[in-house]
């Protein structure tokens, strides 16, 4: 898989491109992440991406020009283009698996107060990490290319992602280690019990206890 994120802020991505998932995932050959700078592609000595909008109003807009032509020097046949905005769909565990058999994903970050409108003609979806405001669309890209990433096959083991919260429609059962008593809070006896029966039996329990509890939209 290959990820691009377009930016104007290139420098918010330095330690997360250090992480061990993404150093792993590169090292194999699984995956090949590229932060793209939308300046690079801005007229004149200052780089300039942004103006006033027209009609007046508060804030700065992100300027067509430089976005489109960042975008068109990593589009390719195969790219599936997402705009990361307020204003897109809720992105989901259903996305990442969906997005995961992507072959080239490219994000795009907005920033300021939003981007000219004529950009998002240019994308196959728009998506947001949920109903409230970030400062620009890097939080979000990293989050998306995160949830995204340990679902390619070969990047972590598939039986760690199996039973995880939003897999099956479920938040996933507490987990314990050692030591078994620690301050007089101890582990479950049936963890400890060898009966493999007995402990999917209250995993599903648990799963639906704490659904329930936290997250009954869920069940719905």
């Amino acid at each position: 898989m290959r990820i691009s994120i377009l930016t104007i802020c290139p420098e918010q991505f330095g330690s997360f491109l250090e992480t061990p998932l993404i150093s792993r995932a590169e090292n194999a050959g699984i995956l090949k992440m590229e932060i793209i700078d939308i300046r690079d592609f801005a007229p004149g000595s200052f780089r300039k991406v942004d103006d006033s909008p027209y009609g007046g109003g508060a804030g700065m807009i992100l300027r067509c020009q430089p976005v489109l032509d960042a975008l068109d020097s990593v589009r390719g046949e195969n790219s599936h283009v997402v705009i990361l905005a307020p204003s897109g769909r809720t992105f989901t565990q259903a996305d990442a698996h969906r997005l995961s058999e992507e072959e080239h994903l490219i994000f795009i970050c907005g920033h300021y107060e939003g981007m000219d409108a004529r950009i998002f003609p240019h994308s196959d979806e728009i998506m947001s990490i949920g109903d409230y405001i970030v400062t620009g669309g890097e939080l979000p890209a990293m989050v998306i290319s995160d949830a995204v990433m340990r679902l390619v096959k070969g990047t972590i083991k598939e039986e760690s992602v199996r039973d995880e919260s939003f897999e099956n429609g479920l938040l996933e059962y507490p987990q314990y280690t050692r030591p078994a008593d620690y301050r007089g809070e101890k582990v479950p006896a049936v963890l400890l019990s060898g009966d493999h029966k007995a402990i999917e039996k209250w995993r599903r329990e648990q799963a639906l206890e704490l659904t329930e509890k936290h997250r009954p939209d869920l069940l719905i």
